[in-house]
């Protein structure tokens, strides 16, 4: 099916269509390549913890990871770091996949809408999900790189708050979407300029904050983490009931 041209669907990624941190699977992962040391990954480890326990994100937090991981990279070339990106995605990113919110983005494509993911991880790591998933593409922070080579520095700001608003607002302008038809998803209360830039915002997994502003926008929610729950105590037929009303599709204004 053609894509339309003026619809859109964007996806917050942690805790919205991966369960727990992108940046942690992606230290993880460079830790055990030896990319990183104990001491690294430990930070890596409290701020997963802290992610996972709350569903919630700061700012500070991410830079603080995101600048580490920039850091690390620096002096690798592009190829040898998509590489390892590639596995990571296969070892620990791919097994972690919420399919509640799969299932909702493949639907934005077979209505032949694009979809895009918008996150603060790095770019390249946003880039390998959207491809195998088989998404329109990814907005995520970028490492500068020169001659084929990280420098080890962020390039332009974190994408992080207002800042995943304004990016999708300018892919719009290039892409001719129009955002009042266009849907946002995310876990966290941090995206809600994400959410409020288009009209058909949605949450996903939301922590206590994005709830019960969701309920008070009267923004549809749907909460994956319930029907995993039910599957691990009951099993997966009996999920499969609970989960129903989180899978009817997002309601229209």
């Amino acid at each position: 099916m053609a894509l339309t041209s003026n619809r859109a669907a964007f996806f917050d990624v942690d805790n919205t269509l991966v369960r727990g941190s992108t940046l942690y699977f992606l230290g993880r992962g460079m830790y055990q390549r030896g990319f990183f040391t104990k001491a690294d990954i430990s930070r890596f480890v409290v701020a997963n913890l802290r992610f996972r326990m709350t569903g919630t994100e700061k700012k500070d937090v991410i830079e603080k990871f995101q600048n580490a991981a920039t850091d690390f990279i620096g002096g690798h070339k592009v190829e040898e770091i998509k590489k390892v990106g590639e596995e990571i995605y296969d070892e620990f990113v791919s097994p972690k996949l919420w399919q509640g919110t799969f299932e909702i983005a493949k639907s934005h494509l077979d209505r032949g809408e694009e979809v895009w993911l918008v996150t603060a991880a790095p770019q390249d790591m946003a880039d390998i999900i959207a491809q195998r998933l088989g998404l329109t593409g990814a907005l995520g922070s970028k490492a500068s790189i020169k001659n084929g080579v990280y420098t080890g520095e962020l390039e332009g700001k974190l994408l992080h708050g207002i800042e995943k608003a304004k990016a999708i607002q300018k892919l719009s302008e290039e892409h001719g979407f129009v955002l009042e038809d266009c849907y946002s998803y995310s876990d966290s209360h941090n995206d809600i300029p994400l959410l409020q830039a288009v009209g058909h915002p949605c949450a996903i997994n939301p922590d206590a904050i994005l709830r019960i502003r969701a309920l008070a926008e009267g923004w549809p929610i749907h909460d994956f983490r319930r029907a995993r729950f039910i599957n691990r105590l009951l099993g997966p037929a009996v999920s499969r009931i609970a989960a129903l009303p989180t899978l009817l599709s997002p309601r229209k204004r």
